[in-house]
């Protein structure tokens, strides 16, 4: 026994011996860790740690090889191209691509024109922060509205603008569109070369393809800029158009109806409007507002009068036929004043149809259900969808207060 515990502890020194320098080998062999900055996230992923899309890490590289630019600030161009990737991308075929170039040759693009506009400063000074849009959380601040219902708060949420934010939104928006008119005329010159040819190889075609389409993806991009900037102008404007219309309201003129051609008419004024006059822009937009409303109210009191005149007229024709049957004269007057009242109680379109399809006012014929639709720009089914709902309600009238017998 002694001899064998002898044999076994030698061995088992030299298996002690072993494991006890292994660890210390691989530990000097062994590289520090590398410890990850945090203020450098890698390339493909935000500060936050989300993954950045292509459009967003390389601009540049997302317009085509070969193709035309559209600013000449590089940061601008870069900026205008990731604009492009994300509203217009590159999705269209051939088909719609021709379709858009069509529908774009054949509409004008209205702006308000300016001598600076050609300039080549120009855009270093108007777009000073080298970005299309602006997108700081200053630029989408929002305002508190208490003293207004809730469905109207939310349509003055957006902030005032000082005078010189109001004259650079102006700028840039007519800048814009006056870019796209630039490219629309270079797409109007393109287009006309390439029909003039009368003989073109496979490769020349699929190059005007990509320069055509190319130069729509531009246009629909500037005028989707150009049109953020429009609503900005009118979105801060919406108290303005609130504090006038509210001075038309009566029993006659609904609120909600002022307020939607009072909005209308805000957003011509903004199209209109031009900045190098040198005066704030509320200026002009209340009298283009304050001359729709009085214009508005105006038109419903000419069609009330118009109404009673064509009730008066068709109650003394009638009136001369049914006297023989023992309808009295004042039974007759009382169901007219019903029917004018009543007509007064439908919203505008109930009215002008119920008065078209029966014949009423200055309607001398009874007009077809197209023929309102056309009018109106809804579809025929919709015209008598209203037709059947405005005869309801003159139903639904007449039977809360019907005339008393004692009329007769």
């Amino acid at each position: 026994m002694v001899k064998l515990l002898e044999k076994t502890a030698p061995k088992k020194s030299k298996i002690t011996r072993a494991t006890s320098m292994a660890p210390a080998a691989k530990i000097t062999k062994k590289k520090p860790a590398t410890i990850p900055s945090i203020q450098n996230p890698p390339a493909d992923q935000s500060p936050a740690g989300d993954p950045i899309p292509n459009a967003v890490r390389n601009p540049v590289a997302l317009r085509p090889s070969g193709l035309p630019k559209t600013f000449r600030t590089k940061e601008l161009e870069a900026s205008f191209v990731h604009y492009c990737q994300l509203i217009c991308p590159e999705t269209k075929t051939p088909e719609e691509t021709a379709l858009s170039v069509k529908s774009l040759l054949a509409n004008d693009i209205d702006f308000m024109g300016n001598a600076d506009f050609s300039t080549s400063d120009l855009e270093a000074g108007l777009f000073a922060d080298n970005r299309l849009l602006p997108i700081s959380s200053d630029d989408l601040r929002r305002v508190k509205t208490p003293d207004l219902p809730a469905h109207l708060a939310r349509l003055c949420e957006t902030k005032l603008l000082t005078p010189e934010e109001e004259v650079e939104t102006f700028r840039r928006m007519n800048f814009l569109r006056f870019k796209a008119n630039e490219l629309r005329l270079e797409l109007k010159s393109q287009t006309q070369i390439q029909s003039a040819k009368s003989r073109t190889t496979k490769s020349a075609v699929e190059k005007n393809r990509a320069t055509n389409g190319w130069t729509v993806r531009r246009i629909e991009s500037l005028l989707r800029a150009a049109d953020w900037y429009r609503d900005r102008l009118v979105k801060s404007n919406m108290r303005l158009v609130i504090s006038i219309v509210k001075k038309f309201v009566n029993s006659h003129n609904a609120f909600d109806d002022l307020l939607s051609d009072g909005i209308v008419a805000l957003m011509r004024a903004v199209d209109k409007f031009d900045v190098a006059l040198g005066f704030r822009f509320s200026t002009y937009a209340t009298q283009v507002v304050r001359r729709n409303s009085y214009r508005r109210v105006m038109e419903n009191q000419k069609e009330r009068q118009r109404i009673t005149l064509s009730v008066h007229d068709s109650g003394v024709d009638i009136s001369d036929e049914h006297r023989a049957s023992g309808m009295s004269e004042i039974r007759w007057e009382a169901l007219r004043g019903r029917l004018s009242s009543m007509l007064d109680r439908l919203d505008r379109r109930e009215k002008l149809i119920v008065r078209a399809r029966f014949s009423l006012g200055g309607h001398r014929r009874v007009q077809t259900l197209q023929k309102l639709a056309d009018r109106l720009g809804v579809s025929k089914e919709r015209i008598r969808q209203l037709e059947k709902r405005a005869l309801d309600k003159l139903r639904d009238m007449a039977d809360v207060s019907p005339i008393p017998e004692s009329d007769l």
